[in-house]
C-alpha cells in the first residue's frame, strides 16, 4: 500500500515535470533559465524545493539519531546560512550581471583559466551531491520492496533524466511546486503525530540542551560545526542554486526568494531532528535496521501518514537530481566547452548538447552512489570540497579588487590539496567510515576529523591573500555584461 501510494505521488511529479515542456517552445533562454521569468514566491519554493532534499532530511535525521540534536540540526541550519548570505550580499548583484552560470562570473572577473577551473570543480562536487540523492532513493527502494541496492540506484536515473531533458528549468519550476507542497504538508503532520501520540524524546546528552555536541570535541563538536561551515560557505558557490537565483525575473526578486527560502528551510527541516530523536525510543533496537525515519515510517505510522512523507522524499531527492542534472550540463556546455564559440549565446546547439551531456552527469552520481552510500555525509562532502576552493575567491573577488587568476589558483590548489591529503589519510569522514579513498596510516587519526575543514578554508584564504598583494594589483574592472541577451519573461 505504501509503495503503491508513493508510486502514484511520483507518477504526478513526472507528469508535471513533463507539462512543463510546453513552456519551453525551443528556446534555449527558457530551458536553461525559464525565460527569467521567476518572481519571488516562485524562486523562493524553487530554491526550498532544491535544498531540502534526502540529503537534507533523511541524512540530518540519520546524524541526530546517531550523535544528537545538534549533528542532525547542523545540516539544514548550514544550508538555511547559505541561502540567507546569498540574499544577504550576493543575489542582487550577481543577478544584476545578467549571466547564466556562476563559472561565467568567475571569467569576467578573472579570466577563461579560473572559469575552467571553476567549471570543473563545481561539477566534481555536484556531482558527488547528486550521489547522496541517489543514494536515499536506493534505499528507499531496498527497504519498502526488496529491491537490490544497486538495481534501484541504476533503475532510479532514467525517470529523472527524462523530464530533465525535456524541461530543463521550467521542469524544475512545475515539480519543484509539487514536490515542496507534498514535503511541507508530510513534515508538518509527521510533527503533529509524534507530538499528540508517542511524544518527543531524547536520549540523555543527545537532546537539544546537550551543548556538549558544540564544545566538546569528544561528542562531535569540530565535526558538527564543519558541517554547520561546509554548508553555511559552501553552498554559496552551489550551481544550482545560483542558476535559479539568475532566472529571477529581477534582482530584488532574486533577493526577497533568498530570505523567504532561508525561513522555510529553519521551519521545515531542524524539526526532523527532534523527530529523529524520538524515533529512537520508539524504535528501539529497530534503529539499527535502516535509515531512522524509513523504520519509522515502514513500521509506527499509519500508512497515509507514511505514504505522505515517503512521496515528499522521493519528488524531493528527483527535484535536487532534475536541478543537478541541470546546472552542471549547463556549465559543462557552456564554461568548459563553450559549444557554439565564446558568444554562442543562447542556440539551439546549447540546448541540445545540454540535454546529451546529462547522461554522463547521471552515470558519474551513479557510481559514487554505488561507492559510498551515504547520505548527509556526501552532502556535506561537496560543499567541503567547494569550500576549500573557490568560496574565497568569489567572495573576495566580488568585494576586493585585488586579485586575479593567480590569487585563485594558489588558493585552489593550496586549500584542495589540504582537504584531499587530510581525507584519503583520515578514517572517517564526518563521523562516519571513510571507504571512499581511504590510505591506512599510524600518522592521521580520526580526531582530526572535522578539525582539516577549518585548515583547508584558512589556507585558500591565505594563499589567495598573500599571492593578491604580492602581486601587481589589476585595473578596474569594466561593468559585466552577459554575453546572453535578455528575453521577455514567459509565463509560468
Amino acid at each position: 500500500m505504501i509503495i503503491t501510494g508513493v508510486a502514484v505521488c511520483l507518477a504526478v511529479l513526472v507528469g508535471a515535470g513533463f507539462y512543463s515542456t510546453r513552456k519551453v517552445r525551443g528556446e534555449a533562454g527558457n530551458f536553461l533559465l525559464a525565460g527569467r521569468s521567476l518572481g519571488a514566491p516562485i524562486l523562493a519554493v524553487l530554491l526550498m524545493s532544491q535544498v531540502i532534499d534526502s540529503n537534507a532530511t533523511l541524512g540530518s535525521a540519520d546524524l541526530a539519531a546517531g550523535f544528537g540534536f545538534w549533528a542532525g540540526a547542523a545540516m539544514p541550519l548550514g544550508v538555511a546560512l547559505s541561502v540567507l548570505l546569498i540574499g544577504l550580499f550576493f543575489a542582487k548583484k550577481l543577478r544584476a550581471t545578467g549571466v547564466v552560470t556562476l563559472p561565467e562570473y568567475f571569467a569576467q572577473r578573472f579570466g577563461r583559466g579560473t572559469e575552467i577551473t571553476a567549471a570543473v570543480l563545481t561539477v566534481g562536487s555536484f556531482g558527488i551531491l547528486l550521489a547522496g540523492n541517489l543514494v536515499a532513493l536506493g534505499y528507499l527502494l531496498e527497504y519498502f520492496i526488496g529491491l537490490d541496492y544497486t538495481v534501484a540506484v541504476l533503475v532510479l536515473i532514467p525517470f529523472v533524466l527524462a523530464y530533465t531533458m525535456a524541461g530543463g528549468m521550467f521542469a524544475s519550476v512545475y515539480t519543484g511546486m509539487v514536490q515542496f507542497a507534498v514535503m511541507a504538508v508530510g513534515i508538518i503532520s509527521l510533527l503533529v503525530w509524534v507530538a499528540f501520540g508517542p511524544g518527543f524524546s531524547a536520549p540523555d546528552g543527545l537532546g537539544i540542551g546537550g551543548f556538549g555536541q558544540l564544545t566538546d570535541p569528544a561528542q562531535g563538536a569540530a565535526i558538527n560545526w564543519a558541517t554547520l561551515i561546509a554548508l553555511g560557505l559552501g553552498n554559496i558557490v552551489a550551481i544550482d542554486l545560483m542558476q535559479r537565483v539568475f532566472s529571477a525575473k529581477s534582482p530584488h526578486a532574486a533577493q526577497r526568494a533568498c530570505f523567504s527560502a532561508a525561513t522555510g528551510i529553519l521551519v521545515l527541516c531542524v524539526p526532523l531532528s527532534f523527530v529523529a530523536l524520538a524515533a529512537v525510543t520508539i524504535v528501539g533496537d529497530r534503529a539499527v535496521d535502516g535509515p531512522i525515519l524509513y523504520v519509522l515510517l515502514g513500521e509506527y505510522t499509519p500508512q497515509w501518514l507514511s505514504i505522505l512523507v515517503l512521496s515528499g522524499l522521493v519528488m524531493a531527492s528527483l527535484t535536487t537530481i532534475s536541478g543537478v542534472l541541470l546546472s552542471t550540463a549547463t556549465v559543462l556546455v557552456r564554461n568548459l566547452f563553450r559549444v557554439g564559440g565564446e558568444h554562442a549565446g543562447m542556440s539551439p546547439d546549447v540546448m541540445k548538447v545540454t540535454r546529451l551531456l546529462m547522461l554522463p552527469m547521471a552515470a558519474f552520481g551513479a557510481i559514487v552512489a554505488l561507492r559510498v552510500p551515504q547520505t548527509g555525509i556526501l552532502l556535506t562532502l561537496t560543499f567541503d570540497l567547494l569550500l576549500a576552493s573557490l568560496v574565497v575567491p568569489f567572495i573576495l573577488g566580488l568585494f576586493w579588487k585585488r586579485g586575479d587568476g593567480r590569487a585563485v589558483a594558489a588558493a585552489a590548489v593550496g586549500g584542495i590539496a589540504v582537504r584531499i591529503g587530510f581525507f584519503v589519510l583520515t578514517p572517517t569522514i564526518y563521523g562516519v567510515d571513510n571507504t571512499l579513498l581511504y590510505i591506512p596510516n599510524t600518522l592521521v587519526t580520526a580526531e582530526v576529523d572535522g578539525w582539516t575543514t577549518f585548515l583547508a578554508a584558512i589556507v585558500s584564504l591565505a594563499a589567495y591573500v598573500t599571492v593578491a598583494l604580492v602581486t601587481r594589483a589589476p585595473q578596474p574592472e569594466p561593468p559585466v555584461v552577459s554575453v546572453v541577451a535578455e528575453r521577455q519573461p514567459v509565463a509560468v
